[in-house]
């Protein structure tokens, strides 16, 4: 007898949701309000450059900036949901070129402005040996135990290894399920790790940040075929697993001083929050014109803000500027600055490298 097939209605892959998948201009406003918090931590609670304790400076702003390092945990989660996206229905050299082409251009710029200010501005900080900085431009300083030129750069590290990964899996093609088991893989292997001794496993699977990178793919996945309980759980697990590294990190910010850490719990639930409205298309309709302009202006913020900001504020500070008005003229200074580097710089090299990659 011929065999008799078994017809089934249940699809492998589930169908694609009936919404747009253009830019999302609320995810453009969320990563630079990141971008914000990771520049008040610095300037405000961190401290570098004020000539007295930053939190006798600004005391009211420093009990909400103390906690804006947090920011970097945001952009994670970003970051997991927009390379999900970019990257779909694309060859992996496609997705090399795209991440070569957004990361580099300003990065260059931002080490060479860098150096070239803690040259020019006395604020007290000595450059880097000409053969580090150079090291620096490739964006391989961290494994080569060589001093960032802005010690921000550590992040750009955790972005390449989270490429590497996704790379990895997105060679045989990005599929719904391929992801769902890239998630669970990941976090297991997290899980294996998160306690074990430093090493090249270790390194590659980043268990300090990897469930933020994590749920930003199962947000995305949300966005591109619909929410279900299966995605709802991961990104569940996730926020609760991503609690004892976070508070963890917080215990370790010592010249914070005493600080409760309950707002660390608040803050990443309104993260994963804001994430979800965003992925279940709650916040579709947002569609102010800035926001792509503030969402342009967030990577080089960010690169630009830290060690350029510091030196300003050591030079001027201790020479009688009122504190506000320096700092709003540094966060001015480097918002501008970013815009420049955004037109003249990310745009034209932009284009100029991926004709030629």
């Amino acid at each position: 007898m011929p065999a008799t097939r078994i017809k089934t209605d249940t699809p492998l892959e589930p169908k694609p949701s009936i919404r747009g998948h253009g830019r999302l201009h609320a995810l453009d406003g969320l990563r630079f309000c990141a971008a914000l918090m990771v520049v008040m931590y610095h300037l405000t609670a961190r401290g570098g450059g004020w000539p007295t304790p930053v939190r006798e400076i600004f005391p009211e702003t420093f009990r909400i900036s103390a906690y804006g390092y947090l920011g970097v945990q945001l952009f994670f989660v970003i970051s997991g949901f927009v390379v999900c996206m970019s990257a779909w229905g694309r060859p992996v050299k496609a997705f090399f070129v795209s991440r070569v082409v957004r990361l580099y251009p300003a990065y260059w710029f931002a080490v060479i402005a860098t150096t070239v200010t803690v040259i020019v501005i006395p604020g007290g900080r000595r450059h880097l040996p000409w053969n580090d900085i150079l090291t620096n431009l490739t964006m391989l300083q961290q494994p080569l135990m060589v001093d960032h030129v802005d010690t921000v750069y550590w992040t750009l590290f955790t972005e390449l290894r989270f490429y590497l990964l996704f790379a990895a899996m997105a060679w045989f093609g990005l599929t719904y399920q391929r992801v769902i088991a890239f998630c669970c893989v990941w976090g297991a292997a997290t899980l294996l790790v998160a306690k074990a001794p430093p090493g090249p496993l270790r390194l590659l699977l980043i268990p300090e940040y990897s469930w933020f990178f994590i749920a930003g793919m199962a947000f995305h996945l949300m966005y591109r075929f619909r929410p279900n309980l299966l995605l709802f759980g991961i990104v569940g697990i996730s926020f609760c697993v991503s609690l004892a590294p976070t508070i963890e990190e917080f215990k370790r910010l010592t010249f914070l001083g005493d600080r409760a850490a309950w707002p660390v719990i608040v803050l990443l639930a309104g993260f994963f929050g804001i994430m979800a409205l965003i992925a279940t298309g709650k916040l579709s309709g947002v569609q102010w014109r800035w926001l792509p302009i503030a969402g342009a202006l967030t990577y080089p913020l960010y690169l630009l803000h830290q060690t350029i900001g510091w030196e300003f504020i050591s030079y001027f500070a201790p020479r009688g500027a009122d504190p506000w008005v320096l700092l709003g003229s540094v966060i001015a200074g480097v918002l501008v600055l970013s815009y420049l580097v955004h037109k003249l710089v990310e745009k034209p090299l932009t284009t100029y490298l991926k004709q030629r990659l």
